[in-house]
């Protein structure tokens, strides 16, 4: 397996670029993000690879760093998900806002990848929101921890409402970066309401 391809931008559109190597060009499918994190054309680029083998085809998928490919590589396991549908949705988010996405189980976000129906977002959310949310492909795709003085108002106030302790903890379990106590109970709520 091709790991990475080192060598000079020959040329990029929005489907992904050549780069040549030795005399010999790649053409390497690349999300419109990746693209534009690229250097210009003339010069040396190292793209990350995972090669898609198929009886009627043989597809280099490149990526600026291992956590945009371990994340399409996640992503092309969902039944429904082909690698150009993994692309389209790494050329539609960062990893990281995909990641809050999926973990925070807003099914309409991921529903705004091209090529994803209500269906395939769904499908997504419910096979990888507890894989993301523990971190499992590795130490960058842990979440940021919220403020610790909003997780404490908001747990108080779902004990108020009756909670236990343990549900409250479980229910606010992988929330949104950067929330404020009023969201973070949102989305808790949310939760709990499953």
């Amino acid at each position: 397996m091709i790991s990475f391809i080192k060598g000079s931008l020959v040329s990029t559109n929005e489907e992904g670029v050549v780069i040549e190597v030795n005399g010999i060009g790649y053409r390497v499918s690349m999300s419109l993000i990746s693209i534009s994190k690229l250097g210009t054309i003339g010069s040396q680029v190292q793209v990350l690879t995972y090669m898609y083998v198929r009886e009627d085809a043989l597809v280099l998928y490149g990526f600026i760093d291992e956590e945009e490919r371990a994340l399409f590589e996640r992503l092309i396991t969902i039944s429904g998900v082909g690698p150009k549908v993994a692309l389209s949705a790494l050329s539609r988010f960062e990893p990281q806002q995909l990641i809050g996405a999926i973990v925070a189980q807003d099914v309409a976000a991921v529903q705004k990848i091209p090529g994803v129906g209500k269906k395939t977002a769904q499908r997504i959310v419910l096979e990888l929101k507890d894989v993301l949310a523990q971190g499992a492909i590795g130490p960058l795709f842990a979440p940021a921890e919220p403020d610790t003085q909003s997780v404490s108002a908001a747990t108080d106030a779902l004990l108020s409402m009756g909670f236990t302790s343990a549900e409250a903890e479980l229910a606010l379990k992988g929330a949104p970066e950067g929330a404020n106590d009023s969201e973070l109970l949102r989305y808790a709520l949310k939760r709990l309401g499953e």
